[in-house]
């Protein structure tokens, strides 16, 4: 117990300094409680209000692909250069540390496989395990146009409303649905559905024309999909044009570890994404940071 003689009446109330309450930074997420917000910041940079998630959950519905092999390998060493981990939770426990301070966002969809039509999916993770696990968010998939949209809209709406309860966000992931084109009107449309059903932010993918429309339409933050692995400087020209007309952030895995030098372009992406480095600076930046080959 505090000695009782000791006790000093207080002084210094500031009484020319009115109260004040710093506004959250997020777009969209003014009105969420504390430990919404809290998960959230961790997930995106305060400073810069955007972030670098590094994507490596693939192996969920296509198995052992190009890269991703060997989780301890190929991937581990890039944990420490991405601001999030997006993986499932299979790998979390077998192939994480628990040491690594990463926020994780982690896959909660399920249920299908490459074999099959991919939009026939489930909530495959119980909220009471991703708080277990100690996550940042969860991240489902939601397929406008295919032939399973209902159900996968009915997963997210299931994560968000169970999220909400222990304020836990939720990723809504745009796929596309095959008789849909990928242009802007598709991810106008697919991005405010995510929003207006909850989701406190939305993965999409860049388009050429339009993009800037697809993020003013939504009320919360988009993050772009890497998407199949196209050459460094392209990849990187994406990333610059994607936060330059309004996205949050990359979530990026194909273009990030099958690059020639995965250190080298995480980093390269993370100067565009929170520093808003050029995409020819960011490509010169890479090419500096890869070892030199032997003449």
């Amino acid at each position: 117990m505090a000695d009782l003689d000791d006790i000093h009446d207080g002084k210094d109330f500031a009484l020319d300094t009115p109260a004040k309450n710093d506004p959250f930074f997020l777009k969209g997420a003014g009105a969420y409680d504390w430990g919404m917000q809290n998960r959230l910041a961790r997930i995106f940079r305060p400073s810069s209000g955007r972030t670098v998630m590094l994507a490596f959950d693939h192996g969920y519905f296509q198995g052992p692909t190009t890269g991703l092999e060997r989780i301890d390998v190929n991937i581990k060493p890039l944990f420490e250069h991405a601001d999030v981990l997006m993986c499932t939770r299979g790998i979390l426990r077998s192939s994480v540390p628990a040491s690594v301070q990463k926020p994780i966002v982690m896959r909660a969809s399920g249920g299908n496989s490459i074999m099959a039509e991919l939009s026939n999916e489930t909530v495959a993770v119980d909220m009471e395990d991703a708080l277990r696990m100690n996550v940042s968010a969860m991240a489902a998939q939601v397929y406008i146009g295919s032939e399973f949209e209902h159900k996968s809209i009915n997963n997210v709406i299931r994560l968000i409303d169970a999220g909400n309860r222990v304020g836990m966000p939720t990723l809504a992931v745009t796929g596309v649905g095959k008789d849909m084109a990928r242009d802007a009107r598709y991810f106008g449309l697919a991005t405010r559905i995510a929003a207006e059903i909850g989701a406190q932010y939305v993965k999409s993918y860049f388009v050429e024309e339009g993009f800037e429309r697809v993020c003013a339409g939504c009320p919360v933050p988009i993050v772009i999909a890497g998407g199949k692995k196209i050459p460094e400087r392209d990849a990187l020209e994406m990333a610059f044009r994607a936060v330059d007309q309004g996205a949050a952030g990359v979530d990026m895995g194909r273009n990030i570890f099958r690059a020639e030098d995965p250190v080298a372009m995480i980093k390269a992406v993370s100067a565009i994404v929170h520093e808003l480095l050029p995409a020819g600076q960011a490509f010169e930046m890479y090419c500096d940071l890869k070892p030199k080959k032997a003449a």
